[in-house]
């Protein structure tokens, strides 16, 4: 949703209606994730995707469908349906996609939400996408970090107050996670029920990539880093090198000791579990001190530092002295990256991103045409 959410926003804003259908449940080789969206518009175009390609004309049509009977629809497209499979879905994966009607008066809250995404603050949007009473399917609940306590709100939005808090309580822990995903609950949102499935978008700010030294190779990885959906930040205490100019792509560009700067990031609580860090440094004045702190933080998602086999060596031995311990230590990816035999910044910035992807969905690394068994494998999760 987040990437068609400009052109929504500006159809939403003239008045006009858009059938939006929306990925809420993935099965065995899915192509696209929950929360991927497409839009259908007032001029019949269409904008994102919800398969890649293989049921888009499906939706397409449903879409249009839905806007003109104003009821939503769920959809499941799989190589056991015959239409699905008639429009190209041969993956052997299962889709369950959500179309609505998203206009001023089936969506007020969207103004807010969208503005809440340009600022960088936390939302989530619960809507039921099934629910034994037709009446209840298409209720949506915003949920924000800072909301009132369940007992502050003036009255039920999903249909009872025991559904509302369950969903809250369940929608802010997957925007702490900063994934979406359906859940599911029964009529009256009991936990161990069955009957009523609500979808949780779940709008986190972007996840940081901390890069540590204003060298070549770093421009290279803040670049695939930005396009990978990351905030990036560059730091060095070099003022000379540490420019905006030099990195275009950054975010943010500090100058600072990195160790300094990642200290106080962790002091004001701005680093997390999908945080990645990269140390390019590969100087032990800069790299060891900040590799103190990066090792020992209660929840990063990935920590590499470049370097040669002897460099690593010595990085090693000086962190053992410096009292990291063993575990600590198991937590550095060093040298960083996958072995792609990559020469140039680009392609070394391409093989850490290639392994910070591994790690965060609990990839091997391997060619996949070494492997078996399904491609994107069976509900997987990041593993952080």
């Amino acid at each position: 949703m987040r990437e068609v959410m400009p052109q929504l926003l500006a159809w939403w804003e003239a008045g006009e209606s858009v059938g939006v259908g929306t990925v809420v449940a993935t099965f065995r080789s899915a192509p696209r994730p929950p929360g991927a969206s497409m839009l259908v518009g007032p001029d019949g175009s269409a904008v994102g995707s919800v398969s890649g390609g293989c049921v888009e004309g499906a939706v397409y049509e449903l879409a249009q469908e839905v806007v003109g009977a104003g009821e939503p629809v769920l959809r499941r497209y799989g190589v056991s349906d015959d239409e699905a499979f008639e429009v190209g879905l041969t993956c052997g994966g299962i889709l369950d996609v959500y179309v609505e009607k998203v206009d001023r008066e089936t969506f007020p809250e969207l103004g807010a939400i969208a503005a809440d995404l340009e600022a960088g603050r936390p939302v989530a949007v619960a809507t039921v996408v099934e629910h034994p009473d037709p009446s209840y399917v298409g209720r949506r609940l915003v949920i924000r970090p800072d909301d009132p306590a369940p007992a502050e709100q003036a009255a039920a939005v999903l249909g009872s107050a025991r559904i509302d808090d369950a969903v809250r309580d369940d929608a802010l822990g997957l925007l702490a996670a900063g994934h979406s995903a359906t859940l599911g609950y029964g009529p009256d949102g009991e936990r161990r029920g069955e009957g009523m499935r609500v979808f949780v978008w779940a709008f986190a700010p972007r996840p940081r990539m901390l890069v540590f030294g204003a060298i070549d190779f770093a421009a290279a990885v803040a670049r695939v880093g930005a396009f990978l959906g990351y905030h990036v930040t560059v730091c060095d205490a070099r003022p000379v090198f540490a420019t905006t100019s030099r990195f275009p792509h950054a975010d943010d560009v500090v100058v600072e000791w990195p160790h300094r700067y990642l200290a106080a990031e962790r002091d004001a609580g701005r680093i997390d579990a999908r945080t990645v860090i990269t140390v390019l440094t590969h100087d032990p004045k800069f790299d060891v001190p900040l590799l103190e702190v990066a090792l020992r933080l209660p929840a990063v998602g990935y920590v590499g530092a470049m370097g040669s086999r002897r460099t690593h060596e010595d990085r090693l031995a000086r962190l053992r002295e410096a009292g990291v311990t063993d575990a600590e230590v198991a937590r550095l990816s060093s040298p960083i990256g996958l072995d792609l035999g990559a020469r140039t910044p680009e392609e070394t910035a391409v093989s850490i991103a290639a392994e910070i992807v591994a790690r965060r969905w609990g990839g091997s690394g391997e060619p996949l045409a070494a492997l078996s068994g399904r491609i994107h494998g069976e509900g997987r999760v990041p593993t952080h």
